[in-house]
């Protein structure tokens, strides 16, 4: 049974950092592509981060330059560590796996300014 489960998110000051990491498990995860997405109230989810199995990465034209997306395959876990935080990164971050389909239940963030 395929499970991914998001920690890290909180309440930020602008300008501050945060790291997301997504536990997976029920499947081959080191050969595996994994994603970030994000939902703000209102508005439509949106591709944050992904990275391949091998490490190549792919970044959301908004987050480029602060946020960066890692995996751990002996951990099955994947991190997003999120710097330069603005009050417009406030959402709701998914992680996904699109080989299966699969969501995991989200992590809030929320960014004051």
């Amino acid at each position: 049974q395929v499970r991914l489960v998001e920690s890290g998110g909180g309440l930020v000051q602008a300008g501050g950092s945060l790291r997301l990491s997504c536990a997976a498990s029920g499947f081959a995860f080191a050969t595996n592509f994994m994603a970030w997405y994000r939902q703000a109230p209102g508005k439509q989810r949106e591709l944050v981060a992904d990275i391949t199995g091998g490490g190549n990465t792919n970044y959301g034209d908004s987050v480029k330059g602060r946020f960066t997306i890692s995996r751990d395959n002996a951990k099955n876990t994947i991190y997003l560590q999120m710097n330069s935080l603005k009050p417009e990164d406030t959402a709701v971050y998914y992680c996904y796996t699109p080989r299966f389909g699969y969501w995991g239940q989200g992590t809030q963030v929320t960014v004051s300014s």
